[in-house]
């Protein structure tokens, strides 16, 4: 490689949030590039095009992760760089006004996404009003609230040292990187220090089970149903991986099979798996047209009820075994994938897992662990969102409209 990719991973996402702060870790994120004490954003923006890097950020509910891509010769700035914005930057209050406007038409194309307005309403769906349900990106009422000194509170308070990681993947050394790192953190850095500690939740999330219809006056029906499951650590997670990809992973998953290819009644249809420090959640998604929408949610039900029941076969679960090595072994074909799972792995688990140990973990799922995976999530009780033309529930298609009463 020519390059690398540096990332500054802080432990600080939007469960960390009080309801009158929804939205202040994303808001964070973006303010911290506007200004430092010796940098502006135009003057950041420089740096980085000067070089042809790229330097951006994302928060989710449990991280927030600062990060660079450029040139190996270039990588002690980019470090420079990130140091700079993580650690020193302002919050000032003009540039507080000006990002609010920004934060604010980032949500209406959120809720012009209808998929992105979806994976939000499910989530509140699954879990209520607790941290953990709300959207990450906050509320328009809330963000059109927060004044510069609540904001540069919360960068205090939790900013802090034994809540980062520094995670670098490319053509560097380990002795470069700690060298760079030393340097441009200073005295901001923990010398007796090895790991970030990873986050426990002393209250752990509670699923309620609920319903959320968003009314859209759309052409498709977007639907996601799921359950709850375990978190990052639940000895299950490999089982339920390979459970997750023979039920709506690839092409040969059921639910393409049976949904897309046998009937046509979708273009877009799949599972997914997402977990967190104490809870995750299993869903399978799908966008129809709304007549077709009570159809694509028999036929959902009727093939997560014969997975639970019966399990799936040998030969799915040697399909979705290779399918997971495949795709994770792919994946680390770059700096920034490599980077990222450096940085996941400390400051998730508080040590590094290897790709071959996460391979021995795919490998070692046999059908017995999956059937009673299987059994275990799928008989939950369901979560529902529905983004569509739905003013009320009694508009739903009956099929919806009895997993809401479920």
């Amino acid at each position: 490689m020519r390059s690398v990719s540096i990332g500054v991973w802080v432990g600080v996402g939007s469960r960390d949030e009080t309801p009158g702060l929804a939205g202040a870790a994303h808001f964070l994120e973006h303010l911290l590039f506007k200004k430092t004490p010796t940098r502006t954003a135009a003057s950041i923006a420089r740096e980085l095009d000067a070089v042809g890097g790229e330097l951006n950020a994302f928060t989710s509910k449990e991280h927030t992760c600062f990060y660079a891509h450029v040139l190996d010769d270039h990588a002690a700035m980019a470090v420079d760089v990130l140091a700079d914005v993580v650690v020193r930057g302002e919050c000032a209050a003009a540039d507080v006004e000006v990002e609010r406007e920004v934060v604010l038409e980032e949500m209406a194309m959120r809720d012009d996404d209808h998929e992105d307005l979806l994976a939000d309403a499910f989530m509140t769906a699954v879990f209520g009003d607790a941290p953990i349900g709300r959207p990450v990106i906050g509320t328009p009422e809330v963000v059109g609230s927060l004044s510069a000194h609540r904001i540069r509170g919360f960068h205090t308070r939790r900013y802090t040292p034994d809540r980062m990681v520094v995670a670098v993947a490319g053509n560097i050394t380990h002795r470069e990187v700690v060298s760079l790192v030393r340097r441009a953190f200073g005295p901001h850095l923990d010398p007796d220090a090895t790991t970030a500690a990873p986050r426990r939740r002393t209250r752990p999330a509670r699923a309620v089970g609920a319903a959320q219809i968003v009314d859209r006056d759309s052409e498709q029906t977007h639907l996601m149903i799921g359950m709850p499951t375990g978190g990052v650590d639940d000895p299950d997670l490999p089982a339920l991986s390979v459970l997750n990809a023979a039920v709506g992973g690839g092409l040969s998953s059921r639910l393409f099979q049976q949904i897309r290819e046998e009937r046509g009644l979708a273009y877009s249809v799949y599972s997914s798996l997402d977990t967190f420090s104490d809870v995750g959640t299993f869903s399978v998604y799908a966008g129809c047209n709304p007549e077709r929408a009570g159809e694509v949610t028999n036929v959902v039900t009727q093939i997560l009820a014969d997975i639970a029941e019966n399990g799936i076969d040998r030969d799915e679960i040697t399909r979705a075994r290779g399918s997971l090595r495949g795709s994770m072994l792919l994946g680390l074909e770059d700096t920034g994938s490599r980077m990222h799972r450096l940085g996941l792995g400390e400051i998730d688990h508080g040590r590094y897992r290897t790709v071959a140990s996460s391979l021995r973990r795919i490998d070692g799922v046999r059908p017995v662990h999956v059937s009673a995976v299987a059994r275990k999530v799928l008989t939950h009780r369901p979560s529902l969102a529905v983004v569509g033309p739905y003013r009320r529930e009694k508009d739903l298609p009956a099929e919806l409209r009895t997993l809401v009463d479920h």
